[in-house]
Order: C-alpha cells, then sequence, then structure tokens
C-alpha cells in the first residue's frame, strides 16, 4: 500500500494497513468494529473542547465548500480550500502542534464572496442568533489577531488560563482554579480521583462550578452514542474483566463519577489475555496549561504478536531496569508491579489521537493506580512503520546526517531502535520510580508534562545501549543504540526546529523535552567535547564523539528529573525547561529552515483511517465486516461531520 495520500501547507497526510484484520475470526471482527463506532462518536467533544468557537467555524466552512457556486479554481479558493484542510487536522482553528491560531490565508474581503455565493438554506444557527450576528461574531475570531491567539499557552509569565483559548475554563484565573482543586484534593484520601478531568470549570454569579461531561450534562449527545456503541462491543469481548471494564465505563460516561473511571482503569490494566484493546475517553492533559482537564481520545487496537515478543522481554525484565536505574534509591520503586507491554496495530484513531497521533502510550495516568497496579505500555507498530515507509529516500537523512556511516547505520538500524526506544519509554520510563508521599502532578504546574516526557526518553536513552539490551536478545549490537543516539541528538538539536516558525520558541512539550535533554547534554559534555557542532559546505551538523559518554550524562540527567518529579520541585523543573527547553538558537534556526526548504517536504503528518463496512445476512444478522483504504481526505472528514456530528455549535 502506498502511504502517502496528500500534502498541504506544514502538512502530510498518510495512510496505515492493518495487518492481518481480515484473518480474524467474525466474533474479533465485530468487537473491533463497534469499539470503533464509540472511537469516532467523540469527535465533536474534542473540537468543542478545543475552542468554543470551532464547531461552528466547522459547519461554516464545509457549508463553504459543499455549496459555493464561484469560481474554484482561483487561488483565493484554493487558499479558503487548505485552511479548511488545515482546521480539519489540528481539530479546529489552532495548529495541532504549536497551539496558535492558524492564518486564514484570504482576505475578509474574499471571505464576504465566499459567502455571498454559497447556499445557507439548510444551514442550523445556533439558538438565538440572526446569520448577520453569527456570521460577524465568526469572523471576528477567524481575522482578529488579537482574537483566541493561541490553545494553550505555558508562559509562566502569564495568567496560563486567561492567556490559552481552549475551552476547559470560562471566566476563571489561574489563582482561582489552582486554589478551587487544592481544596477539593486537601480533603481527598490516599487515593485520589483525578478531580476535574473530566469536567468544565466555569464562574457563574461569582462561584466556581464544574459542568461534568457525561449522559445528563455537558456532551451528553455525543457520550450518548459513544455508550450505545460500547454496549453492543460487550457481546463481543473477548473475556469477562473487558466486559467488566466497559461496563465500569459506561457507568463513568453515565454518571462523570471518576471513581469509576478509576475502577475501568485498575480492571484494564490488570486485563493481559485479550487480543483486542482499547482507549476511550477523557485522559490525555497536555491541552490544559494547567494539566488537570483530559481532552477526548480513542484508539482501537489488536496485538502484533511477533513483534510484541520484545515488548514482552522489556516488561518481564521490568524489575532489574528499575534496580539498575541512575536514580536515587529512595525514588525507585522495590516492586515493580504490573508492567505489561505489547506491540500493536491500531485499527482505528479517534478524538485527540486523529489525524495526528502518538506513536505509543502508557496508560493509566493516576500516579497510585500505577504504583499499586501497575501500567500497560503499547508501541503502534503500523503508525511506526508507515512513517518510517515514508522517510525513505525523502532526502531528510542526507541532509542533517553528518556521516555517510551515520546515514548507513540509520537505514540499517534506524527502524528497530526507534521502535525499541519507544517500548524503554512507554513500558518502563513512565512507569519507572516513585514520587514522596504528598506529591502529585499539580506540584510542577504547566512545567509537569514536558519532566514527564523527558523522564520517560532519559530512561530510553541510558537503557538503549546497555549490553543488557544485547544479552536480551532485543538489538544485534551497539550500533543499533548508536543510530538512535544520532536521532535523538540530530532531531533534539536540529530537525525539530524545522516545526519552528521563524523567531519563535518551542512551547509543545514533547519538542521541549527532546531539546531539554540535547542541549543540556550538549552543554554538559562541552569541556570532553562529548557532542559537537560541526560545519562543512556552509551547513550545521550535530556529532557525538564519545556515545559512552553521552550515556552517562543522559544518566546524571534522569537521575535529576526523577528527583524533581519525586519531589515536586517546580524551581528546578522551571530552571531546566526555562533554560534548555524553550528557546532557540536564531542563527542555527534560520539556517535549518532554509535547507529545509529546499527539499520541499512537510514537517508533521497525520493518518486517515480505514473504512469499515457492517455486512449483514438478509435476517440483520452480521456476517462480515470489510475494510478498505481509498477514502480521500476530504471525503473522511465531511463523511465524519456528516455522521458523527452529534454536538450542537454551541454547548454550555
Amino acid at each position: 500500500m502506498n502511504v502517502f495520500a496528500e500534502k498541504f501547507a506544514d502538512l502530510k497526510i498518510l495512510r496505515y494497513d492493518v495487518p492481518g484484520f481480515e484473518s480474524l475470526d467474525l466474533n474479533k471482527k465485530l468487537y473491533i468494529y463497534y469499539l470503533s463506532q464509540a472511537a469516532l462518536c467523540g469527535r465533536d467533544i474534542l473540537w468543542d473542547q478545543n475552542n468554543r468557537y470551532n464547531l461552528s467555524i466547522r459547519a461554516l466552512l464545509e457549508t463553504i465548500w459543499q455549496t459555493f457556486c464561484g469560481d474554484r479554481e482561483t487561488e483565493s479558493f484554493k487558499s479558503f480550500e487548505v485552511y479548511l484542510k488545515r482546521v480539519w487536522f489540528s481539530n479546529g482553528i489552532h495548529h495541532h502542534y504549536s497551539t496558535e491560531k492558524i492564518p486564514a490565508g484570504f482576505s475578509e474581503t474574499y471571505f464576504a464572496e465566499l459567502l455571498a455565493q454559497s447556499n445557507w438554506s439548510a444551514f442550523n444557527l445556533p439558538s438565538g442568533k440572526s446569520f448577520d450576528v453569527f456570521i460577524a461574531e465568526i469572523k471576528e475570531v477567524i481575522f482578529n489577531p488579537e482574537r483566541e491567539v493561541k490553545r494553550v499557552n505555558l508562559d509562566s509569565e502569564k495568567d496560563l488560563l486567561q492567556s490559552s483559548y481552549n475551552n476547559y475554563y470560562q471566566y476563571v484565573t489561574q489563582t482561582e482554579a489552582e486554589v478551587f482543586y487544592a481544596e477539593l484534593k486537601a480533603k481527598a484520601g490516599s487515593n485520589p480521583v483525578s478531580f476535574g478531568l473530566n469536567s468544565t470549570l466555569v464562574k457563574e454569579n461569582g462561584q466556581l462550578t464544574e459542568k461534568v461531561w457525561k449522559l445528563d450534562g455537558k456532551y451528553g449527545k455525543a457520550i450518548g452514542q459513544i455508550i450505545f456503541w460500547l454496549n453492543k462491543a460487550i457481546d463481543y469481548a473477548e473475556n469477562e474483566l473487558q466486559k467488566k471494564y466497559i461496563g465500569s465505563l459506561v457507568q463513568y460516561y453515565e454518571t462523570g463519577d471518576l471513581s469509576l473511571f478509576d475502577q475501568y482503569s485498575i480492571d484494564w490494566v490488570m486485563e493481559l489475555e485479550g487480543e483486542i484493546d482499547f482507549v476511550n475517553g477523557f485522559i490525555e492533559v497536555y491541552g490544559d496549561p494547567m494539566g488537570i482537564k483530559g481532552s477526548w481520545e480513542s484508539i482501537v487496537n489488536f496485538k502484533d504478536k511477533e513483534a510484541t515478543k520484545r515488548a514482552t522481554i522489556l516488561s518481564e525484565n521490568a524489575q532489574w531496569f528499575e534496580d539498575h536505574s541512575p536514580v536515587d534509591p529512595e525514588f525507585k520503586k522495590a516492586e515493580v508491579k504490573g508492567v505489561s507491554a505489547k506491540v500493536i496495530n491500531v485499527a482505528i484513531l479517534g478524538g485527540d489521537c486523529y489525524p495526528a497521533t502518538p506513536i505509543g502510550i502508557n496508560l493509566p495516568n493516576a500516579e497510585w493506580i500505577r504504583e499499586q497496579y501497575g501500567s500497560k505500555s503499547v508501541t503502534i507498530e503500523n503508525i511506526t512503520q508507515s512513517y518510517f515507509l515514508d522517510s525513505m529516500n525523502n532526502g531528510m537523512l542526507e541532509e542533517f546526517a553528518s556521516s555517510s556511516e551515520e546515514i548507513e547505520r540509520a537505514k540499517k538500524y534506524g527502524y528497530l531502535a526507534g521502535n525499541l526506544h519507544t517500548d524503554l519509554h512507554e513500558c518502563l520510563g513512565h512507569g519507572s520510580g516513585k514520587v514522596k508521599e504528598g506529591v502529585n502532578t499539580e506540584n510542577l504546574k504547566n512545567y509537569y508534562s514536558t519532566i514527564e516526557e523527558t523522564r520517560a526518553d532519559l530512561f530510553a536513552l541510558y537503557y538503549i545501549i546497555d549490553e543488557q539490551m544485547i544479552n536480551l536478545g532485543l538489538i544485534p549490537s551497539v550500533e543499533a543504540a548508536k543510530a538512535e543516539y544520532d536521532a535523538y541528538l540530530r532531531n533534539g538539536l536540529i530537525t525539530q526546529l524545522t516545526r519552528i516558525e521563524s523567531g519563535k520558541d518551542i512551547e509543545e512539550s514533547h519538542m521541549r523535552n527532546r531539546q531539554l535533554i540535547a542541549r543540556w547534554a550538549y552543554e554538559a559534555g562541552k569541556a570532553d567535547n562529548v557532542v559537537e557542532f560541526v560545519c562543512s559546505g556552509g551547513k550545521t551538523f550535530v556529532r557525538i564523539n564519545d556515545y559512552q559518554a553521552l550515556r552517562g550524562l543522559f544518566g546524571q540527567l534522569l537521575k535529576e528529573i526523577q528527583r524533581i518529579k519525586s519531589e515536586g520541585d517546580l524551581e528546578a523543573a522551571r530552571n531546566l525547561v526555562e533554560n534548555f527547553g524553550v528557546k532557540v538558537d536564531r542563527q542555527l534556526h534560520e539556517e535549518v529552515l532554509a535547507r529545509f526548504k529546499r527539499l520541499d517536504l512537510a514537517p508533521y503528518s497525520g493518518f486517515l483511517n480505514p473504512v469499515y463496512e457492517l455486512k449483514t445476512l438478509p435476517g440483520g444478522m452480521p456476517s462480515d465486516v470489510l475494510i478498505r483504504y481509498n477514502e480521500d481526505y476530504t471525503s473522511q472528514m465531511l463523511r465524519y461531520s456528516n455522521d458523527y456530528g452529534f454536538l450542537p455549535m454551541v454547548n454550555d
């Protein structure tokens, strides 16, 4: 299958194969089908979470695209089409990575032409608004650079909530939110629920209150559809524990009771026998600058049995890795519990995992569940394979690698080493270490996500070059580990800069984490020339001169990062992130952007989902589930809006 589908702006759309689906038995196909339907039903929730105008703007833009009767071959219309595709990709008007508002790319005058030459007879206006008032408001949001500037602002000098234009808080200041949730936590016991994970915090009549996301609450119409398909899936679950945790998830959606989400999470971690698995819910908190509110996401997957062998080896040896970690003994787990890992093929992506998707997952996020029951980790093999196939021979490696040896090492070992890094990051990195009593994620405030990703990456980097990896049969030689060190330093110091606009700093947590590690190691090893920048032919490259010394530096930083998390040391977290993870070398950045531009590549990629078709017998009995890969990007986005657009434009 050709993985490339389409390219526009700074984005590339790829396809992923779902190997082995056709050979599954009917029961498993139906289980995946119904879970996949549930995975698509929460799409509108994420759009509204990202910004309160997103659903209105999507409806407006899609109506124009479908009904515009003017000339579609003009540059202005093509710019409009690119804008619509970018909004689709980002699940809203803010860039999916930088979180800055996406510029329209066409004028207000042309916008008026689009409106005048489109058909609005079937357009459903928000209640109580005239068309003119509605259009004026939307035009202001799209074209005024001072409106809805940034979805997630991590600038510690500003009020994080007042300067972030997501929809998790309404009329609430950062201090008010901190006090509100601190008071809730103060009353909780030793195993607290994830307060605020599934609600919008609003101030009404001077009082703070939560609007809970549940069946009879906010987002209820979409949640009702999720529940419907989860109840269908229960009948095809592979075992009783799967049925139990789906039941808990349904009850949680019905009531909004976070203790039921904890029960679902515990049972989900404990279930290890099934071939099929899924994530569905309000999970990751990267979209909230305070790290409290969970964005809605879903992934449905099934096990890649052959590739899972490497993940199983890691999980079976988790105690060895914990015991030999360079962190202080007081922050190590005396007994590693419930660490399980597998390699999967994703069957469907939904919510905050679509179209841009992670390549690995480690859940649950609640620290007390992880410590008492363990965690479950996955590496998504068919996604990493699509990325790798697309990257071959596109010129990126040849342009930015420092030597022919580095290029050959990457081609020979890069795919294996990259997947193994993800295995280590998700399976062992996130699951390692322990925190002091009374310390939680909120102690590190807006720096928590960066610190946690830094910790997991450092764990992977420290161990991938260890002799134990060869002893366990996970890598053929140390050359594979060197390939990962090359790739990580090259990305952290140079190539990820292709994703940053000229003059801007790094905002996204994962990008901050990668530069923090690479820049800190470069500076810490400068006296011994462990890593150096070299110039050749007017181009800058990164060269590693001592791989073992670099490993030692990774160990030193891992020790400090674990201490920061374990003690909740906000000041130390701030210093590391701000000093090494945020600021960009302007001269190097301009050079990298110029070199990248000549390659004519897109710095960001996302994926189309396959299409599943349920076949039934004359009496309605399911007979098969077919899969096809021929839907294009625009068709898929419009179909999703039509088939899974359950929420109104305004959700109070």
